[in-house]
């Protein structure tokens, strides 16, 4: 069967007129994917929110019952005094100015970044280059903080951080294609349930616009967002 062919018949699997719930949505995203690999299943959810203000910029973390079937690996950027608490509860890489020259020079091979208060004043220069990656250490991201060995457990149990981009959206990885669809429709519940909590009482109208549910490579499945809210 030709690609032409394989993708025609993957999107019949997808009814274009129709909503699914979270629950077949989990069901069928499994059903339409097209990789041998074992890819990211990811949520695409599009908030009534004005990103621009300062109070609708909605960004927050959430641990994933099930993780998400990906082992992250953790810079900690912090002095001598928190290194042997940082490199016991598994952190990849721990330091400061070796990382933070290595940073400056392109090398960004990290999935998260912790970092202690007292070293932030050294890392403010880093924003340009981390920024834009999502990895730059924030309080309201549970990434900067004292207690290194807590941030780094929570980092590999499946915690994961959510951040609205310009156009309103928020991109998550919920897990991998491997997972059953239960625990797809945990991890998807999860997250949904932590973006709800985090609306902005300035926020009118509808606030979640949509949802869609997709692999790296796979068609997009529209999630019914009443469902989600009720």
């Amino acid at each position: 069967m030709g690609i032409v062919k394989k993708r025609k018949a993957v999107d019949a699997k997808i009814d274009k007129n129709k909503v699914y719930s979270l629950k077949e949505a989990s069901s069928i995203v499994k059903d339409v994917n097209a990789t041998k690999f074992d890819s990211s299943v990811d949520l695409h959810i599009r908030l009534g929110v004005d990103p621009k203000k300062a109070d609708q910029a909605i960004r927050g973390t959430v641990i994933l019952p099930h993780g998400t079937g990906k082992t992250k690996r953790v810079l900690v950027l912090c002095n001598p005094d928190k290194e042997a608490d940082a490199k016991n509860a598994g952190a990849d890489y721990v330091g400061l100015d070796e990382f933070i020259q290595k940073i400056e020079g392109g090398w960004v091979d990290v999935d998260v970044i912790v970092a202690t208060p007292s070293v932030m004043p050294k890392i403010g220069k880093l924003g340009k280059i981390l920024g834009p990656r999502n990895l730059m250490p924030n309080p309201k991201t549970g990434t900067v903080t004292n207690d290194v060995a807590a941030a780094v457990n929570e980092v590999k149990g499946g915690k994961i951080a959510f951040k609205v981009d310009k156009a309103g959206i928020i991109h998550a990885s919920i897990g991998r294609i491997s997972f059953s669809p239960e625990k797809i429709t945990e991890n998807s519940t999860e997250l949904i349930n932590a973006i709800i909590k985090a609306k902005p009482s300035s926020a009118k109208g509808t606030y979640l616009k949509s949802v869609f549910m997709a692999t790296t490579m796979s068609p997009s499945i529209p999630v019914d967002t009443k469902s989600l809210i009720n």
